[in-house]
């Protein structure tokens, strides 16, 4: 495939950090030449994000991480998911006559606790070279002395404009002087203290210090679910990832209670398809991939929840028998309709995704979010932090696996991945958005495994994204980049998809990046999505 941005894969001989803010990458890049390990460097470009892409990501989120030792091999999965209040559950919801919840506000904001800085202590305690402050200094830097807003930060601001002005300590930062400009600076003090606050005292610089007692009073003036205590119970934990195998591409990847089981199902039910006959991106290599996507997605929404609270019956989901009896749902002539596979979801959310690979060949695989733009637009007073609204993922349905309990951490988009390949590590792939995440690994996978593309051809790979992004939308909807051939979408179209033409790049179509390895000269290829304001950096 041509590449139309003119932006080439970079390359570099030691290590290498991508992620969808090209100054968060320098960070990251910044501390493995000051020593630091693949997990230092994740640390230091979350951190830098979680400051100047505020519309994606912050210390008020959850992260999801898999890293790989160099020296054993292994691949582990870190799960820094927040868990409900203990406070939290269905009955306040149905008694005020609320059949969901809320997208937006102190709802969502309390009912789940942050995860994401605790993953940093524990990935920190285990694979951290440098100080965590030092980890932190670039973050805290951009927090107290400012940083540059971009065009896609000053949009996000302008779209969510009324949801922030509903909050006065938002807009205190966000909105201080109107809708930001291009190149205009925003401080966040407050941010800056809490990160000094976790530099220095690790874990209990945000969940048992003076930070907690801000956050935690802040949320009972307001009304909230998450006390002291949720805040000290809240606790990342290790795991094993899931792994799959496609064609000579051994792919691990994050499990439940994230989604990333239905990457490993869709290429189980394309494998035997021979998706590389089909052309590029022609309607049939399109077709197949969307059918896959609507049946791997009904297991997703019947199945999967937090596993400490659901039986998921993880290893029968990724077999290739399962597979096999699921593929005589594929039609070649015509689109699955979504009633047959009937599920629910949408595709609206915003995430960060982050690279790593060090010299040593560790690698981090990061993804970390606070769910919807802005998450739930609450600043929590001069703490500075963002809380998330992943809560709002929860079911009030009482039947339902992902229902709402205490204790309990939601259904997951978030997913992540890598790659080995003759057992050595060959990709570290992620991106943001929402429910389209295991559709964009999907498709950059089959970009680079049947159809040769490097990882910043797959990354710029025209893309499509099935499923609604608001409730007025059918479920069968195909949003689709109008960088495809005329002629697939046309046959698309007469194959029964229904199709959303988007413009040629939609930054709703996600950001994904990704690093490959050569097996030979150990030379870092990096990736980064032209639809974020991202960069792949190396040394």
């Amino acid at each position: 495939m041509d590449i139309t941005t003119g932006r080439p894969a970079t390359l570099a001989p030691r290590g290498m950090v991508t992620c969808p803010h090209s100054l968060a990458s320098e960070a990251g890049v910044d501390v493995l030449r000051a020593g630091g390990s693949a997990i230092d460097a994740a640390i230091a470009t979350s951190a830098v994000l979680s400051v100047i892409y505020p519309h994606m990501v912050g210390v008020g989120g959850d992260a999801f991480w898999l890293i790989h030792e160099a020296a054993t091999g292994d691949v582990h999965f870190l799960n820094g998911g927040g868990r409900a209040a203990a406070s939290a559950n269905i009955d306040y919801f149905s008694s005020r006559g609320l059949t969901e919840i809320p997208f937006r506000g102190i709802l969502p904001a309390s009912l789940t606790t942050p995860g994401s800085v605790d993953s940093w202590c524990e990935a920190h305690a285990k694979y951290g070279k440098l100080p965590l402050s030092r980890n932190l200094q670039s973050a805290i830097s951009y927090a107290r002395e400012g940083f540059p807003v971009t065009a896609r930060l000053a949009s996000w601001i302008a779209k969510t404009e009324q949801e922030l002005k509903s909050e006065p300590d938002a807009a205190a930062i966000f909105l201080k002087n109107g809708i930001p400009t291009t190149g205009s600076l925003i401080r966040n003090p407050g941010l800056a203290n809490t990160l000094q606050a976790i530099g220095k005292e690790g874990r209990h610089g945000f969940y048992d210090g003076t930070v907690a007692d801000t956050l935690v009073n802040y949320i009972t003036q307001r009304g909230g679910f998450f006390t002291k205590s949720d805040l000290q119970a809240q606790r990342a934990e290790w795991g094993k990832p899931l792994v799959g195998q496609y064609r000579d591409l051994t792919l691990y990847q994050t499990p439940a209670p994230t989604q990333g089981f239905a990457v490993i199902e869709m290429l189980n039910l394309l494998e035997p398809l021979d998706v590389q006959k089909t052309g590029f991106l022609g309607p049939d290599h399109v077709h197949l991939l969307v059918q896959s996507k609507q049946i791997a997605y009904h297991d997703r929404d019947r199945y999967i929840a937090d596993p400490k609270f659901s039986n998921i019956p993880m290893d029968r989901l990724i077999s290739k028998a399962y597979a096999d009896e699921r593929r005589a749902l594929i039609d070649p002539a015509r689109a699955l309709p979504w009633d047959r596979v009937p599920s629910y979801g949408s595709l609206s959310g915003d995430t960060v995704y982050i690279a790593v690979v060090d010299d040593e060949g560790n690698a981090v695989s990061l993804i970390h979010s606070l769910y919807g733009g802005f998450g739930s637009t609450v600043v929590a007073g001069d703490t500075g932090v963002l809380l998330q609204n992943r809560g709002a993922y929860f079911s009030l349905d009482t039947s339902h696996p992902n229902k709402l309990e205490p204790g309990k951490i939601p259904l997951h988009t978030l997913i992540a991945s890598m790659g080995k390949r003759n057992g050595k590590l060959w990709s570290v792939l992620g991106c943001m958005g929402a429910d389209g995440q295991p559709q964009i690994q999907l498709q950059a996978y089959v970009a680079m495994m049947d159809f040769g593309c490097d990882i910043q051809q797959a990354l710029e790979t025209p893309r499509w994204l099935s499923g609604r992004f608001a409730l007025g939308e059918s479920r069968d909807t195909l949003h689709i980049e109008g960088r495809f051939p005329a002629e697939t979408l046309k046959t698309l179209e007469q194959r029964g998809h229904l199709l959303n033409r988007w413009p040629a790049w939609n930054e709703l179509a996600g950001h994904a990046h990704g690093i490959t390895i050569d097996p030979l000269t150990n030379v870092k290829s990096g990736g980064s999505d032209p639809r974020s304001d991202g960069a792949a950096i190396g040394y």
